[in-house]
């Protein structure tokens, strides 16, 4: 009998390239409140991260009343900058056909992610590709990653087993995630952190395009 195989999907960095409403959206929370913006480069470093544990990397001698605010007010800017059309969002090249091909395969889908339920909503709804997840867990329900409790979730939603399950993602709390909850890890080259980073939280393997993570993930099928 075959094998339930599950894969979970990093979103922010993995399935589309958010780097730039996120920085806008953090830029204008500081501005309310303000603070000087941490450098972008900080910002990228965070994507993936829950808000209030990305707010707390990025300005650690917060107060705890001023570091909730600030959480609450990239919330708002981002909610804003979404109702008015500005946000973005771009799906990776080919990341589409991935989804859609793993799914007629057979795979099991899900996605482990920072963002809110509703952010994750808006995000696959907007590029058609709810229907492909049978799994979607966020921080609105979960520790920060790398807890992995993103990962138990998804277990626990579709009765795979930890062999035969994949954390993809672009992001050293994506990989450390993985080695955590006792899964398989696979980093991605087109996202946050670099690829040594993603190694030594250990991926077992980095994708170079989404054509090679096809390929890597075809070899999981054996």
């Amino acid at each position: 009998m075959t094998p339930l195989r599950l894969a979970i999907f990093d979103c922010d960095g993995t399935l589309v390239d958010s780097q730039a409403d996120i920085a806008l959206a953090m830029e204008a929370a500081f501005a309310t409140h303000a603070l000087p913006a941490p450098p972008r480069a900080d910002i990228r470093r965070i994507v993936g991260l829950s808000l209030g544990e990305a707010i707390r990397q990025l300005s650690p001698d917060l107060d705890a009343q001023t570091a909730s605010a600030l959480v609450q007010a990239y919330k708002d800017a981002f909610r804003a900058r979404r109702a008015a059309g500005m946000v973005e969002e771009p799906l990776y090249d080919g990341i589409a056909a991935l989804v859609a091909g793993l799914d007629a395969a057979g795979w099991l889908l899900g996605v482990a992610t920072g963002k809110s339920d509703r952010g994750l909503a808006h995000c696959l709804d907007h590029h058609g590709l709810t229907g492909h997840f049978v799994t979607l867990q966020t921080a609105d329900r979960h520790p920060s990653k790398p807890d992995p409790a993103m990962i138990e979730a998804c277990l626990d939603a579709t009765g795979a087993e930890r062999a035969h399950t994949v954390m993809i993602g672009d992001t050293a709390y994506d990989m450390a995630m993985a080695v955590n909850a006792g899964v398989r890890a696979i980093g991605v080259d087109w996202g946050y952190h670099h690829p040594v980073e993603l190694i030594a939280a250990g991926a077992e393997a980095i994708a170079g395009s989404v054509d090679e993570l096809a390929l890597l993930l075809k070899g999981l099928e054996a």
